[in-house]
């Protein structure tokens, strides 16, 4: 018998011939498993002391794991003290109260009574113990307890990581959004009456409360403080992460989209001077500008992540409302692409401290997304088809800019996913929307756009990207 294979003594009451039975199927089941079963019909020969064969299965440390097989007439007999089970009982109790190592025994249920409590002696009722009584769960079960057999658990405790870094800090930033958080989840995913208000409440406690995150002094070199500013905001992220994906899974309505959508639209003023300053510079806002961008991509991320295009539709077709408009001409009335804002800390950053990064935003972004519960494939894939409209929105006049996908500094060039599902005929129709398009041949013009250089693919010092590729092109629509 190899080491690998753990020892196990199985104790449990000849309570009828159909019990015997049940329990030597079981013995045979752990024994084609790796596992040494050792058991009375097997291993206590006539002449053998019944009473120190017990003992030495409970107490021999060879004896790796001990199963105790409950059902009524064990329970009965283990509290009564009376028989064989009892002779155990008196060995296996001092064992499981006395000794540190509680993982050399477990009961199995093998019998329930008629409310569908479990049979378990009293010695033993506090404890976990394996289900094998339901025959549809008994596959399952079995496999949880040859997990516990062999010290191999589903649930493997991860390693520990760093403490977060904004935890540290000695002058953390409040938001006030807690209790409203936490009252709009609650009503969005239980679709209760007040949800509208309460997502409203939520909003506009995050737009006016974001003011507190603004840089105001500076001692040393601002680029420090705006990458302090944006890591102390991670807790908020994390908020208006699980309300996007939640309005996305539980409220995909006009209404939720009309809501986000001034969300957004309220944040714009954080991006250019505030009101009553007489001396400000453009990187004065880079913190907002960059906490702004992010959460538009992850806003976008998680309304594709449960595939309402309709809702990422309407945030990227419908223009945002600015009403002093100095720096984006004279129209009030804006497109998304205001949500995507050249910062020149981050550049002098790279400067100062001789970094030679490509990308410093894409960078904060790649290690951001790593606890934000959203793949940083699936923000590619947003930056993507916002990169995608945005070209659209030229060719057609609608803007003269375009939004510079910072993230794909990152591409491997495979098809995202979006895509790759828009093979289908049914699914690309449901996607087209986005881009405002009829037909996957109303990309060519993009790509003869891109050739003539009148629309620029973004480039960076060792890598671009193919949009041709990423959109997996020649098969789009090309099955039913």
């Amino acid at each position: 018998m190899s080491q690998d294979n753990p020892k196990l003594f199985i104790s449990y009451c000849w309570s009828s011939t159909e019990h015997e039975q049940w329990v030597l199927k079981l013995a045979t089941e752990l024994r084609d498993a790796g596992v040494d079963v050792i058991f009375d019909k097997w291993d206590l020969k006539e002449g053998h002391d019944a009473f120190a064969f017990m003992e030495k299965m409970v107490t021999d440390p060879k004896i790796q794991k001990v199963v105790i097989i409950c059902d009524r007439v064990y329970m009965e007999r283990a509290d009564g003290r009376s028989g064989g089970v009892g002779t155990e009982t008196q060995i296996i109790s001092p064992e499981i109260y006395e000794k540190e190592d509680q993982n050399k025994f477990v009961a199995i249920v093998a019998e329930r009574d008629e409310n569908g409590n479990a049979y378990l002696p009293t010695y033993y009722k506090s404890r976990i113990y394996i289900d094998l009584s339901d025959s549809d769960l008994y596959a399952t079960n079995f496999e949880q307890l040859l997990r516990w057999v062999y010290d191999k658990p589903l649930y493997i405790k991860p390693k520990i990581g760093e403490k977060p870094s904004f935890l540290s800090e000695t002058d953390p930033i409040y938001l006030g959004t807690s209790v409203k958080y936490k009252r709009a989840l609650d009503a969005i995913r239980n679709n209760k009456g007040y949800a509208k208000g309460a997502i409203d409440e939520y909003f506009q406690t995050f737009v006016e409360n974001l003011e507190e995150f603004r840089i105001s002094s500076v001692e040393d070199e601002f680029d420090d403080k705006v990458i302090e500013n944006i890591d102390k905001f991670l807790p908020y992220r994390s908020e208006a992460i699980a309300i996007f994906l939640s309005i996305a899974q539980y409220r995909n309505t006009p209404e939720a989209w009309q809501q986000l959508h001034r969300f957004f639209e309220n944040f714009i003023p954080y991006m250019d001077m505030p009101e009553g300053v007489s001396t400000w510079r453009k990187r004065d806002s880079d913190n907002f500008k960059f906490i702004i961008h992010e959460l538009f991509l992850y806003a976008v991320s998680s309304l594709l992540k449960y595939e309402c295009f309709d809702a990422v539709t309407h945030l990227i077709r419908h223009h945002y409302y600015v009403e002093k408009n100095s720096d984006y001409g004279r129209d009030v009335m804006v497109p998304f692409i205001i949500f995507m804002q050249y910062m020149k800390s981050l550049e002098h950053r790279n400067e100062r401290l001789n970094l030679g990064r490509s990308s410093l935003r894409a960078d904060l972004l790649e290690q951001r997304s790593k606890t934000s519960g959203i793949a940083f494939r699936q923000i590619m894939q947003s930056d993507f088809i916002l990169f995608i409209r945005s070209c659209f929105d030229k060719i057609n006049n609608e803007t003269d800019q375009g939004w510079h996908p910072e993230t794909l500094l990152y591409s491997n060039s495979g098809t995202f996913e979006i895509f790759a599902r828009a093979q289908s005929k049914e699914y690309f129709d449901r996607v087209k929307c986005i881009f405002d398009i009829e037909d996957q041949k109303d990309f060519i013009p993009l790509f003869e756009a891109f050739k003539r250089n009148e629309l620029r693919i973004p480039r960076w010092p060792f890598t671009s990207f193919n949009p041709e590729m990423l959109l997996g092109f020649e098969r789009l629509a090309t099955r039913p």
